[in-house]
Order: structure tokens, then C-alpha cells, then sequence
């Protein structure tokens, strides 16, 4: 029998603040989820764009990180695997298809994403002049600010 290979990469902004909770035998785990935009070319020729919302759940410190860290439209970058797991509700059975995160990378700053914050633009608290040279180690760092580079004074 053939090995199967699954691995997931996603990308996106959380659709709510995680949830925190815990098994009944003393096991963290975080649920969160995760809207993915995408733009397609649709029959008529023009783009579309669509969202796809995918559920995602975090065990043990790394849930109790994203629950920590992450809020309702923060960006993260998740790796992991898909899984899939049904039971029954009020006499129906039921399914799902949702990610176990195996890593949870944060993403944008603290402000960035949600209702709060500053709209995730980083600010320079001073202004530095055109050019300027520094010294380190005999070596010459030259740091050229907002000057255009002239690819003829590359040497290769």
C-alpha cells in the first residue's frame, strides 16, 4: 500500500478570537478559524473574488500560545495536517474536515488586524538624511536611503 502525504499550508486572518479549552483529562485545545481570500477568473471573464472558511485547532502550548497571542483578524500562518471526525448530535450523525495545527506562525504586529490597532503600517520615529557612511569592523557601510539604484554601478 502506497503512503499518503498530508500537509497543509494556509494563510489568513482568524474569523473570531480563539477558544480556549480543556479535556476532560487535563488536555489544552484552542479552535479557531481561519478566512482565506482568493480571486478567480470567472465564466464571464471578469475576477471574482470569493473567502473560504476553514476551521483549525491547536493542542497542548501551541494552543495555549494562539489563544494567548491571537485575536478576531489577526494574520498567522498555519502548518498542519487535515483530519477529519464525526459523531452524533441529537440523534444525527456528524461530520467535519478541520486542521490540526502542528505550527502557528504570528504574523503583522500586535495592532495589526481585529477592530483595534493602527491599521498595521510601521512608523520611523526620525528621519534619516539621503546619505550616510558608517564604520564597522574597516569596512564601509553606505547607506543610501531613497535613492534609485543605478545598475550600471553593479560589478556583475
Amino acid at each position: 500500500m502506497a503512503r499518503s502525504f498530508n500537509q497543509v499550508i494556509l494563510m489568513g486572518n482568524l474569523t473570531r478570537d480563539p477558544e480556549l479549552r480543556q479535556t476532560p483529562n487535563g488536555q489544552n485545545v484552542c479552535s479557531f478559524s481561519l478566512a482565506l481570500n482568493r480571486s478567480y477568473k470567472g465564466s464571464d471573464g471578469n475576477w471574482q473574488e470569493a473567502t473560504d472558511f476553514i476551521d483549525v485547532v491547536a493542542w497542548g502550548p501551541l494552543g495555549e500560545r494562539v489563544s494567548q497571542y491571537l485575536t478576531k483578524g489577526r494574520p498567522c500562518l498555519v502548518n498542519g495536517r487535515m483530519q477529519s471526525r464525526s459523531w452524533e448530535q441529537d440523534g444525527q450523525k456528524r461530520s467535519k474536515v478541520e486542521v490540526v495545527a502542528q505550527d502557528v506562525t504570528f504574523l503583522g504586529g500586535p495592532g495589526e488586524g481585529g477592530s483595534g490597532g493602527n491599521g498595521g503600517g510601521s512608523s520611523s520615529a526620525s528621519s534619516t538624511p539621503a546619505a550616510s557612511s558608517k564604520k564597522k569592523d574597516d569596512v564601509v557601510i553606505e547607506d543610501v536611503g531613497d535613492e534609485p539604484i543605478n545598475l550600471d554601478d553593479i560589478p556583475f
